[in-house]
């Protein structure tokens, strides 16, 4: 497994796994702490672990945490999802970049998400399991919702929306959530 730094958003990380195949399948490791540790991070800091499935279309995004954020692993365990980050600490050198990933159960990479991110993707599959480990305990209370077709972020969703929380279909724009997050 190998850590691989994100440059479109600073901290970020795409670990990527040595998968042995054969016959059967494959075999590979999808969490090693000693590589997490050559990244800068510390591998106990994650403390739940979650998982979702979604259908074919369905978008789950953008979201991110307020107050101390939240920095999060997430791997496409099955299937395979468009995977969207956007940097929104205004302290980083790569604030309000965008960086899109595939991401899939054949690979099995992780991707490491920073604090002050927001996060969403889109299955691109029949049905797609990702899994999140996070950094602290969820509080919905701090739960952030972005639209996911907001024309400043400009992401290249690759399919129709098919399904979406009621959450998600009535969330803000990037600039009313920032405003909120000045005031």
């Amino acid at each position: 497994m190998k850590a691989i730094a994100v440059p479109e958003i600073d901290g970020a990380y795409l670990f990527e796994p040595t998968p042995h195949a054969d016959e059967r399948g494959f075999f590979c490791r999808t969490f090693d702490a000693d590589v997490v540790r050559s990244a800068g991070l510390d591998p106990h800091a994650f403390l739940q672990d979650s998982l979702s499935r979604s259908a074919r279309g369905v978008v789950r995004g953008m979201h991110l945490r307020s107050g101390a954020g939240e920095a999060k692993l997430v791997r496409c365990s099955y299937g395979e999802v468009f995977d969207v980050v956007v940097d929104l600490r205004e302290s980083s050198p790569t604030y309000l970049n965008r960086a899109f990933f595939e991401l899939s159960g054949d690979t099995q990479r992780t991707l490491y998400i920073p604090a002050g991110c927001a996060h969403g993707f889109q299955a691109l599959t029949e049905t797609a399991d990702t899994s999140y480990r996070i950094d602290r305990p969820h509080d919905p209370a701090e739960d952030v919702t972005i639209a996911h077709d907001d024309p400043d972020l400009a992401i290249p969703w690759p399919l129709p929306v098919a399904s979406m929380s009621e959450r998600d279909r009535r969330a803000p724009r990037l600039a009313e959530v920032l405003k909120q997050k000045e005031g």
